[in-house]
């Protein structure tokens, strides 16, 4: 029988966790499928490979980062960690616990470089589309290698969609936008908050995006910071030159009118408006289609796509967690390749149950703390059920529940703080600098003594 072959779509944190995945059975020696992964960059990272593009790329593709410069992490890296891979074994020594993203960059790259998997990685290569034959029981994948300018096919046993869902900005209109006159932009294509010092800027959002973009600006000498919201303000203790309007009405010139009656002059515009689970490579019978959340659609354990159980789905979810729940993922999903998990003794119902059940136990509880041990038991879950290296989940939860405490206590002065690994058990040292004195955010200038 020829070798059951495996497609992965994206070389970001999620496709990578998969190879990664693949490569540790074939190191123990299991007879492991072919694993091919189509990046459409030209190096792999995903969101942390970093580019000064926005709009399209060199290959006119829809430009995939939405990275910034002197982006730091905004979550402790104690949570995030490799369990297979700890940061002291990367770096040779334990680091502060919020490395800025060329940092996390080279950490994510060291795994990978060490597995040895880059020869399974077809870069600059877009999947155009992906169809599904009932009688032949495989995936024809329709493939445009940039590099050749060659369009193609190929047939696969299954598919592993790991291409991310903060890439698709979702934006809105507001009466007005056509005729501002400052710089109006998504999250997606801000880059440099050097370009905003002395500006008067509107973030427009109450989430994470919101909240890092504007300290980004004000960190970097934005004259004003204005955030506005539409169901309730962040409501952290922010600067004087930061306040919390409601909702945007329109825009006038250059003046932002709000719900409550008030107005703000500002030179710029950032939409911080989230991004949309977007897969037009896909026919509708294997599209995901979900909001942002815990407990995704259709997908039985947050994976399987359960009208199609040979095509998964990585790192779908609204995230605490990060590598690591990709990783739990990743190991479940090869193991159910392998046939070490038997997703043929799952009827659709069940698997229509599990999806049920996630969502009602998601939604039983808004609270954050509920919802980031909903996610540590997924985790716990799926890493039950693998070879994956068992670590300290409830340990990562201690250190998130110790992070929204050090963000309530000083907003401007969280990543300041240092946390225990779960891995080594070793903890981080104080970051040289604080965090709003750092203006440099190289990798040389943060690992430095």
């Amino acid at each position: 029988m020829s070798k059951k072959r495996v497609a992965v779509i994206g070389a970001g944190p999620s496709g990578l966790a998969q190879l990664r995945a693949f490569q540790s059975a074939a190191a123990k020696g299991e007879d492991i499928p072919e694993i091919v992964c189509f990046e459409k960059q030209d190096n792999w990272g995903g969101l942390w490979n970093y580019t000064w593009r926005t709009g399209l790329d060199e290959n006119g593709e829809p430009v995939h980062c939405s990275m910034y410069r002197y982006l730091w992490s905004n979550g402790p890296k104690e949570g995030l960690e490799f369990a297979d891979y700890s940061f002291e074994e990367h770096f040779g020594k334990q680091i502060a616990s919020y490395p800025p993203r060329a940092v996390l960059f080279d950490y994510i790259e060291g795994r990978v470089k060490k597995a040895n998997v880059r020869d399974w990685i077809r870069f600059s290569t877009v999947v155009r589309w992906v169809e599904y034959d009932n009688d032949s029981g495989k995936f024809t994948m329709t493939l445009h290698d940039h590099q050749k300018d060659y369009v193609y096919t190929e047939e696969f046993d299954n598919v592993i969609v790991a291409s991310g869902h903060f890439s698709t900005p979702n934006i809105p209109y507001y009466e007005g936008f056509e005729s501002f006159n400052g710089r109006l932009l998504h999250a997606h294509d801000f880059r440099d908050a050097r370009e905003f010092a002395g500006k008067d800027i509107l973030v427009m959002g109450s989430s994470y995006s919101a909240e890092d973009i504007g300290s980004q600006c004000w960190k970097y000498g934005a004259n004003s910071i204005t955030s506005c919201y539409r169901s309730a303000p962040m409501g952290f203790a922010w600067p004087d030159n930061w306040e919390e309007k409601p909702a945007l009405v329109r825009v006038e010139g250059n003046t932002a009118h709000f719900k409550d009656g008030s107005s703000k002059e500002v030179d710029a515009i950032i939409l911080c408006t989230g991004y949309k689970h977007f897969f037009n490579f896909l026919p509708d019978d294997l599209r995901l289609k979900t909001a942002n959340r815990l407990a995704t659609a259709d997908l039985y354990k947050g994976v399987v796509w359960v009208h199609n159980p040979q095509l998964f789905y990585l790192g779908m979810q609204d995230q605490w967690f990060t590598f690591n729940m990709f990783d739990a993922q990743a190991w479940w999903v090869r193991d159910a390749i392998m046939g070490k998990i038997d997703l043929s003794a799952v009827t659709k119902e069940q698997m229509l149950a599990d999806v049920k059940e996630r969502e009602e136990r998601e939604e039983a509880d808004d609270d954050t703390k509920y919802a980031i041990q909903y996610q540590a038991d997924y985790v716990k879950e799926l890493v039950a059920e693998t070879d994956y290296p068992s670590f300290d989940i409830d340990g990562a939860c201690q250190a998130f529940f110790e992070w929204k405490k050090h963000k309530m206590k000083d907003i401007m002065g969280f990543r300041n703080n240092s946390y225990k690994s779960v891995i080594t058990g070793t903890m981080a040292p104080v970051h040289h600098t604080p965090w709003k004195d750092a203006l440099d955010d190289s990798m040389t200038a943060y690992l430095r003594n």
